[in-house]
């Protein structure tokens, strides 16, 4: 048996990655946006069957780790929706609440940390932005193109920092 703490980390984002938002995708499309309300229809997030399948290929050889952009009072609901389908687990790198930096910094100050102990073999993300910078910074990406882009959240990931 390996030791766990040797094994190489695969990350895995939620929204849009394991997740299906486009149910929830109304509340960012008013104005203003209502963000409680997006944020509490994640529990009802059907799972996206690509971004399932390669999380559980993945943990095979691989620890899985969560980094979402969900700010931290989700943490409840999001480890319960990972549990309901049956997803190893994994720690669970969230947001701190009122962080409203972009997810490209935010989420690669979290990768570039987990690197300085451990491999990363590879990021799965959907955030165009992030898959980018991460791979500039020298890790592996997979882009999870699994769903149809939303305008409304890639403004809420980028200039809005809320997810």
């Amino acid at each position: 048996m390996t030791d766990s703490s040797k094994r190489p980390l695969a990350v895995f984002d939620l929204d849009n990655t394991l997740a299906d938002t486009a149910h929830r995708q109304r509340f960012l499309e008013r104005k203003p946006r209502d963000w409680d309300a997006f944020f509490a229809a994640a529990p009802q997030d059907p799972p996206l069957a690509e971004g399932i399948a390669l999380v559980l290929e993945s943990a095979v050889e691989c620890e899985v780790v969560y980094l979402t952009g969900r700010p931290e009072r989700c943490r409840r609901d999001t480890l319960d929706w990972l549990d309901a389908q049956g997803l190893p687990e994994g720690r669970v790198y969230m947001r701190r609440d009122g962080d409203r930096r972009p997810a490209r910094r935010t989420k690669l100050e979290i990768l570039r940390r987990l690197a300085s102990t451990r491999e990363i073999r590879v990021l799965v993300d959907d955030d165009e932005l992030v898959c980018e910078d991460a791979e500039r910074a020298g890790f592996t990406v997979v882009r999870a193109r699994w769903t149809a882009p939303s305008a409304a959240l890639k403004v809420a990931q980028e200039r809005e920092g809320r997810t």
